[in-house]
């Protein structure tokens, strides 16, 4: 956690309207790490709104045993992009776009080491987000090869043109992993390099040492991927041969180098909500994070073990029984740290002075989420249990937990808990609220009627079904419409909030790290003196200053 809690008097000024000059900064080439974290966030959301869709569509499918609503191609192709762009397009740049925004905050710098490598990075997003769905309306597109794109069924060329729908697509995520190692890079750079004076390692938020745990794996992992991509579309466009078997080429090698990134992923995405609910439990709770350094530690061990665990993925592969068992034992490992993290959650939070504001909410519904998904995620290790829920709605229901579950409410809460630092505004906790319960009971509706589902073999990527399934099918189906409609209340209360809501002054949540010692939203460079940090990480009700230079000489309350 940042070093002290922090009380920081404002005055209750009326909201003043935003400048159109203001508004105009986000649609603009800048180099200012705010600008580029809201371009980010704003970006992915409404990737992610349009992934909704395309969801919200296949479960309409889905309500009846009967493909009655599109094409079985069509339905392919739309869990491919749905799949594909809630992973590159939604979950990856709204990570980066937290990092960008926070970081330099909370360690005390007034910018990312590279800004303009930086806002490069950002504005290759909407490019091969372009590209991306373009792949979808181009003929040969990848309907038929799913998100992985596994070899040889991803070769296949019906149309013999050298650009098709699946060479888009290959290019567009080739693209991704050149942008997300850019961003890497720079994240990197600045929490080593520009920490403020007196920031030591132990003295930086959990926040940031998750970001930077998960931007490692970026930096060692993401290669492979992006490799992977770029030599597959070299197999399908100009006549390499990889991964092509008829020529020599071994496609289980792709398999390899897409899950030795494309597991890790999963804690690249992970890694920063944990940072999120380190951040948020001990605001909410009035009390300190418990084991802040056992914390910390965890977050590199889950990044060491993430990179030992990718065979998992390939227990029906025809993987050697020696593999199997030795990736049964390090994905059953990283559970461990993992655990260590929930336990200092829960006894943060145990004991604490509640305050159930909208962002505490989703940070315990995310938290809920990630605990069911973990239990499912044990089981999944064992490879007997693996291979019998192999390509099952079993997997599926388990990743959505985690990624829907806990990823997406770990991003409200994060969202709501910053607004007013990004902002200068307070949101509607009435709407915030609303959201909540919708989201969560969404949730839980279409995703949890998927175990059983996975348990009785029903395959995923079908669009007819034996009526035998249906009956959780249907149950799926409505809660994924009621999670589609909680958007609303989300996108009203962002709106109206940012334009007329009252103002929030520096610190409206009594919170702690050094972002909320200045005002809200921060000004240009964020800092007018770099503060000098003297205080240690643990926390709540201590006298001792958080810097040395704090021209309001905030401290404890």
């Amino acid at each position: 956690m940042s070093n002290a809690l922090l009380e920081v008097e404002s005055p209750r000024l009326p909201p003043q309207p935003e400048t159109p000059e203001s508004w105009r900064r986000f649609f603009t080439f800048s180099t200012d790490h705010k600008v580029i974290g809201i371009q980010y966030i704003v970006t992915a959301f409404v990737f992610f709104l349009f992934g909704g869709i395309l969801a919200m569509v296949m479960r309409g499918e889905l309500i009846t045993p009967e493909a009655d609503l599109v094409d079985h191609t069509v339905y392919n192709g739309l869990f491919t992009m749905h799949g594909t762009i809630m992973l590159f397009m939604w979950t990856f740049p709204m990570l980066n776009g937290l990092a960008n925004y926070l970081v330099p905050l909370m360690i005390g710098a007034r910018d990312m080491a590279f800004p303009r490598l930086n806002a490069v990075a950002f504005w290759m997003v909407p490019v091969f987000g372009v590209i991306l769905i373009a792949s979808f309306f181009v003929p040969g597109g990848p309907s038929q090869s799913g998100w992985w794109a596994y070899p040889p069924v991803s070769l296949q060329n019906p149309t013999g043109n050298l650009i098709n729908g699946q060479s888009l697509w290959l290019l567009a995520v080739a693209l991704s992993g050149v942008s997300s190692i850019m961003g890497a890079v720079n994240i990197v750079t600045t929490i080593f390099r520009m920490r403020a004076p007196g920031m030591g390692w132990f003295k930086m938020p959990a926040f940031c040492w998750t970001v930077l745990s998960a931007q490692l794996i970026q930096l060692i992992g993401l290669p492979a991927l992006t490799a992977g991509a770029v030599m597959l579309l070299l197999d399908l466009t100009v006549g390499t041969s990889f991964f092509e078997p008829s020529r020599g080429g071994d496609p289980v090698l792709y398999q390899h180098f897409f899950w030795f990134y494309s597991h890790p992923a999963v804690y690249v995405i992970i890694l920063p909500i944990f940072g999120v609910f380190s951040e948020v439990f001990p605001v909410y709770s009035r009390k300190p994070l418990f084991g802040y350094k056992v914390v910390v530690v965890s977050s590199l061990l889950i990044t060491t073990f993430s990179l030992i665990v990718w065979v998992h993925h390939m227990f029906a592969s025809g993987t050697p029984g020696w593999m199997r068992m030795l990736f049964m034992f390090t994905t059953m490992a990283i559970s461990i740290p993992t655990g260590i993290k929930v336990f200092a959650w829960v006894a943060t939070v145990w004991g604490g002075k509640l305050r159930l504001t909208t962002a505490m909410l989703f940070a315990l519904g995310g938290l809920f989420s990630f605990l069911f998904a973990g239990i499912t995620g044990i089981m999944l290790a064992s490879t007997p249990f693996d291979i019998h829920v192999n390509n099952t709605y079993f997997v599926v229901g388990h990743f959505h937990y985690v990624i829907n579950g806990a990823v997406v409410m770990g991003f409200y809460a994060a969202i709501y808990h910053w607004f007013p630092k990004m902002t200068g505004r307070m949101y509607y906790e009435g709407l915030g609220k609303l959201h909540f319960a919708l989201t969560f009971i969404g949730i839980n509706l279409i995703f949890l009627p998927m175990h059983p589902l996975g348990l009785m073999g029903m395959p995923r990527r079908v669009a007819s079904y034996d009526p035998e399934f249906a009956f959780w099918n249907v149950i799926a189906s409505l809660g994924g419409f009621l999670l589609g409609v909680s958007t609303l209340p989300f996108l009203l209360n962002m709106l109206s909030s940012w334009s007329r809501g009252e103002a929030a002054g520096d610190n409206p949540w009594r919170a702690i790290g050094l972002e909320w010692l200045i005002s809200s939203p921060p000004p240009h460079e964020n800092f007018e003196e770099i503060p000098i940090v003297i205080s240690p990480p643990y926390g709540y009700g201590s006298d001792e200053p958080l810097v040395s230079n704090n021209p309001a000489g905030a401290v404890n309350p």
